[in-house]
């Protein structure tokens, strides 16, 4: 089975790792904040912030704006549910906008005529979360213009995005949002194995993510409520989570780092030919929006809703891993029992009856690509 994603891991990266489990330390040691570091660097933020995973990121995102109950948060009908769920761990109301059907992230047009209904109702969002879908930046520069006039705050959720660029700048940069979150998932960009990152240029939110990431404890006297009872003294100062990164994690995503200019290379070429293979072809390639340089996450293409499902088990049952990304959030089971109603984001509902995931990953060889693009020629051609 081709896979749609996986990790690349070469000699350098486990030599990275044996160093850390040669070392001291094995979890909270110098491999974290040297790979927050170099992340911070490469993306151009003043702070980054390394934790377990992504979904933790983005519930250290809305903790450290103060989200909380009676307060609400918006993200993209077509998301991962963490994007979601992060909303509901601190016990906000969630609610989704519908996408563009050009790039497949939140749709800004329905963004503002959304923002214009709840501020008459007196329901405006206290935090937005946009989502880079398969790598590709939203516009941010006028979701922070509608965020301005209507007073949320914004959360990218760029877990696709890491070395994408939006206006000739790279993803995570936070010129237009609060904070930025990375996944580094194995079928991301760069892995951990597991592991995430908020990026952001605030340095007060960057000590709030990192107080609660782990328990809300500090050991900076600086920060103590009381006198110090001896060198062991810590203190909590707030109820937080065991979120953190590990050395070892770290070790494995500095080392990968190292190589993310070659693996968003090769992703990039294999869209180009995916592009120039599917030309004449009775389905939609992805597009791109003029300000974005994509980061090709994923590939995805979208073919006839008749035949779409029938489409991706011939590929199945021929050996290519197709994947779907995403099923829309209203459509969970969880979600209609909070009272969701998929059929009020139309455009989601339309990109899910016609999406299928190709494979795309730095291990992907031309070889493979082109069986992926027979079997799909083939899988159409029957369906």
């Amino acid at each position: 089975m081709i896979p749609y994603g996986r990790q690349s891991i070469d000699a350098a990266d486990i030599d990275a790792v044996a160093e850390v489990l040669r070392s001291d330390f094995l979890t909270q040691g110098p491999a974290v904040p040297r790979f927050e570091d170099s992340i911070a660097s490469y993306c151009g933020a003043a702070h980054g912030v390394a934790v377990c995973n992504a979904t933790a990121a983005l519930h250290l995102a809305c903790l450290a704006l103060g989200l909380e109950p009676g307060d609400k948060l918006w993200t993209s009908a077509i998301t991962f549910v963490a994007s979601a769920n992060c909303g509901l761990y601190c016990g906000a109301e969630v609610d989704f906008v519908d996408i563009d059907p050009q790039t497949y992230n939140m749709s800004v047009e329905r963004l503002a005529a959304k923002l214009e209904q709840a501020e008459k109702a007196g329901q405006l969002p206290k935090v937005v979360i946009p989502v880079h879908l398969t790598g590709q930046s939203a516009e941010m520069r006028q979701i922070a213009e509608l965020a301005k006039r209507y007073g949320f705050r914004i959360i990218e959720d760029a877990s696709h995005a890491i070395g994408g660029q939006y206006e000739e700048q790279p993803v995570g940069d936070c010129r237009y949002s609060d904070i930025s979150v990375f996944s580094f998932h194995p079928v991301k960009i760069i892995t951990t194995g597991e592991g995430g990152m908020a990026m952001t240029s605030d340095a007060e939110l960057a000590a709030r993510m990192r107080l609660l990431r782990s328990h809300g404890i500090t050991r900076d006297a600086s920060e103590f409520e009381h006198e110090p009872e001896g060198g062991w003294h810590y203190e909590q100062l707030d109820l937080g989570y065991n979120y953190r990164m590990t050395d070892i994690q770290a070790a494995l995503g500095t080392s990968q780092l190292t190589r993310i200019d070659e693996f968003i290379g090769h992703r990039r070429e294999l869209a180009r030919r995916y592009d120039e293979a599917f030309a004449g072809m009775p389905l939609v390639r992805p597009r791109q929006h003029a300000d974005t340089q994509s980061s090709w996450h994923l590939y995805v293409i979208r073919v006839d809703a008749a035949v779409r499902n029938q489409a991706y088990k011939r590929m199945r049952d021929a050996g290519v891993g197709v994947n779907l990304h995403y099923i829309p959030v209203p459509r969970q089971p969880y979600y209609r029992a909070l009272g969701f109603n998929p059929l009020l984001w139309p455009e989601a509902e339309r990109y899910y009856a016609e999406a299928i995931t190709l494979p795309l990953h730095p291990g992907l060889s031309e070889e493979q690509q082109d069986s992926v693009i027979v079997a799909l020629t083939d899988a159409l051609a029957c369906a």
